[in-house]
């Protein structure tokens, strides 16, 4: 067993994962605005970007890991007909994850993200690199499904969709 523990680095996330997070932690903080995530193929990535940033805890209210289908119906009231009807990888799903999140928390906005990160899984229709994403407000209306959308990114390793993916959804949570 070593003697001294190695130096930990300032981030073990990438500087642009850390300069977005650190925009959406300030511009949040300073407008008093709360999040909450509601994450699948990203694992927590997002969460883990915004807590890299001191002063986190006044903005980040709380965060949802729902790998599973099952996750997703438990934590987040996610209807099973929609995930059976669409798959979890689909805007109505992202839709319900981010209202699923608004529910079981005190925060005012929530962002949900769901996809394929491969290198398994994808379909023709769903191919890896396709990652749906929502947002949510409290108190707005419970069909704002226009705040949700697919995307499909050209990386498809799988660091790289979830890269892709964890810097949509910072931007989704810049206010």
């Amino acid at each position: 067993m070593p003697d001294s523990m190695p130096s930990p680095p300032e981030s073990l996330l990438p500087a642009e994962v850390v300069a977005l997070a650190r925009r959406v932690i300030e511009q949040n903080a300073a407008i008093g605005r709360t999040v909450a995530l509601a994450e699948s193929c990203t694992g927590g990535l997002v969460a883990a970007a915004l807590t890299e940033i001191g002063g986190s805890s006044a903005v980040l209210e709380r965060g949802f890991v729902t790998y599973s289908n099952e996750a997703k119906r438990e934590l987040l009231d996610v209807p099973a007909d929609i995930i059976d009807t669409f798959g979890a990888v689909s805007v109505a799903c992202a839709w319900a994850m981010a209202q699923g999140a608004l529910k079981h928390s005190k925060a005012d906005v929530a962002v949900a993200i769901s996809g394929i990160a491969g290198p398994d899984g994808g379909s023709d229709q769903k191919p890896v690199g396709t990652v749906v994403f929502a947002l949510a407000r409290r108190g707005a209306a419970e069909n704002g499904a226009s705040e949700a959308e697919e995307k499909r990114f050209d990386d498809t390793t799988r660091a790289g969709v979830r890269l892709h993916a964890t810097l949509v959804a910072l931007q989704l949570l810049i206010p």
